[in-house]
């Protein structure tokens, strides 16, 4: 029997419906998964089952009777954690407690408390106020709340999103325990594919235009393992299924928004002379190209002196592209702003093409996570920045044709003259991208560049990255904490102990065929096997673990 229901729902905003004639039947003691990219509503989605919104048209009900405003029988969690600042752990779960139980003596109030701040791993922290508490700590007490209201449904929306990689898979694992524990009733919000495989036992797609698509059952045993699940086929497949599915109607989607837009043709169809000429390399070295030797950074505290990176040791060849992955406070992007020259290097070097890094250069480009665009200028106008100084020689029409054919590589070829300001976050980036290959830099950093949009865009950006990078083929290092991302993009994987004292664990080759496409990548025999091998490490430096040494396979390292 269902516990909760929705039957033909309609809600828009005035511009139109955002949901449409959507249906949903939860049954009692499920974990649903809905999976869909930013601007599908799924929050308005999560509100209607909260009832903090009602239905223009259609009914919503809970065990059968009609849902007319919020209720603790529908726990929710939000992306924000909304804790009270002035209150410590304790504070913030009993207040949801006293309201709720009001009937309840104080002791057996007092009890529940403590019984779901113990589930969440915070039994240690409950005298803390939030300010004290890390982001997955905040999260933690969220989770505890809405858990100690004992409510018959729980209401997930998005909350790990904003969440480091780690903390979130930590918090993924606890969240599916608890909700076999406690037999809840879950309804998730997520755009994360893994995500909803992992914790769901049916997964429902959000459709751009608004409406439900065809549901995937997971019929993976519990309890769940994210890195054993890795060579379950049964795992593969449906990850596959879903992710293609995602791909298609976001994909259909974006062009039914473009069709009427005008049919540019790609003026520029060669990298320019110029862009050509400014990237050729000072010193003929291809097979070192970039060296860290035995980098350090280390920073004074009052304590004493702290080590974040030591013995960095890495040489890349021209036009590889590597990526750096592992916990957050391991030291990848502290490695980075060195390369950049952004971050002083404590003791040893890294030489770029022959030189020192030694200060900032445009001859190493950075793309960080915010692409730091001046709002007031046009797209073309921020891509022109540097110009100047990387193309002296050159005219005013051989700058502007780098500067478009930059643009026109990363689709922006109709939004060239667009202020920044009225670019989305995407587009946004996607000028960052353009402007950073449009400096004809010796070398491209990557810090994080997609890790702030929502799935779908992340993968676009991704595929442009690969095309235009493959026109280039400019030395380029990326760190990320997406596992998918440095297999996807990635000549070799460096993988980064745990901070202080970070250094390289383990460098993994990731011999795939170029070019690569994410669907071609999801049907390549090897990937999960790559993929298998970068979890496992992640996995084995968890919680701030160091292992022991094991044993490697020469294929696997390449050490130079």
């Amino acid at each position: 029997m269902s516990i909760l229901s929705l039957k033909n729902v309609y809600k828009g905003y005035g511009a139109g419906p955002i949901l449409k004639d959507v249906s949903l039947d939860v049954a009692e003691g499920e974990f649903v998964a809905v999976l869909g990219f930013s601007g599908t509503g799924k929050t308005t989605l999560m509100s209607l089952l909260a009832g903090l919104e009602l239905p223009d048209q259609g009914s919503v009900t809970f065990r059968g009777e009609p849902v007319t405003g919020p209720s603790p029988e529908r726990g929710l969690v939000f992306q924000s954690y909304s804790l009270m600042p002035w209150l410590t752990v304790t504070g913030n779960v009993a207040l949801a407690v006293d309201a709720v139980h009001a009937d309840k003596s104080k002791a057996e109030r007092a009890e529940i408390v403590d019984h779901y701040t113990t589930m969440v791993g915070l039994s240690h922290a409950v005298d803390r106020r939030p300010a004290e508490l890390s982001g997955g700590m905040r999260q933690r007490v969220a989770v505890a709340r809405a858990l100690a209201m004992r409510p018959d449904v729980l209401l997930l929306d998005e909350p790990l999103s904003a969440l480091d990689a780690l903390t979130r898979a930590n918090l993924q694992d606890e969240i599916e325990v608890i909700s076999q524990i406690e037999k809840k009733t879950i309804v998730l919000i997520t755009n994360d594919v893994d995500e909803a495989i992992l914790l769901a036992d049916r997964i429902i797609p959000l459709n751009p235009d608004g409406t439900f698509g065809e549901a995937f059952t997971v019929t993976i045993p519990r309890p769940r393992d994210r890195t054993a699940m890795n060579d379950d086929p049964v795992f593969k497949a449906l990850r596959g299924k879903v992710t293609q599915y995602l791909m298609d109607v976001g994909i259909a989607a974006k062009a039914e928004g473009t069709r009427n837009l005008p049919d540019v043709t790609a003026v520029h169809h060669m990298t320019p002379k110029v862009y050509r000429e400014a990237a050729e390399p000072v010193v003929k070295n291809d097979a070192r190209y970039l060296q860290f030797s035995k980098v350090h950074k280390v920073y004074p505290t009052p304590k004493g002196p702290l080590t974040v990176v030591e013995d960095f040791d890495l040489t890349l060849r021209k036009g590889e592209f590597i990526s750096i992955i592992g916990h957050s406070g391991c030291g990848k992007s502290t490695a980075l702003t060195m390369a950049a020259g952004l971050n002083e290097i404590s003791k040893g070097g890294i030489i770029l093409d022959g030189t020192h890094v030694e200060g900032a250069d445009p001859e190493r480009a950075v793309v960080f996570q915010a692409p730091s665009l001046f709002p007031w200028l046009t797209a073309k106008e921020n891509v022109a920045i540097g110009a100047d100084r990387v193309y002296p020689k050159a005219t005013q029409a051989e700058r502007q044709e780098v500067v478009e054919y930059y643009l026109e590589r990363v689709g922006l070829a109709d939004a060239m003259d667009k202020p920044a300001a009225d670019l989305s976050n995407g587009m946004k980036q996607r000028v960052g991208i353009a402007r950073a290959f449009a400096l004809s830099p010796k070398l491209l950093l990557l810090d994080e560049p997609f890790g702030m949009l929502d799935s779908l865009t992340r993968w676009e950006l991704q595929e442009v990255l690969m095309e235009v990078w493959s026109r280039t083929q400019v030395t380029t290092i990326c760190v990320t904490h997406d596992v998918d991302e440095a297999v996807l993009l990635s000549d070799r994987v460096v993988m980064m102990t745990n901070g202080p004292r970070a250094t390289i664990g383990k460098i993994m080759d990731v011999n795939l065929p170029r070019p690569r496409t994410r669907k071609a990548l999801l049907d390549h025999p090897d990937y999960y096997r790559y993929r298998g091998e970068v979890l496992q490490f992640l996995e084995d430096y968890e919680h701030g673990h160091t292992p022991k040494p094991k044993p490697t396979q020469a294929s696997s390292v390449a050490a130079e």
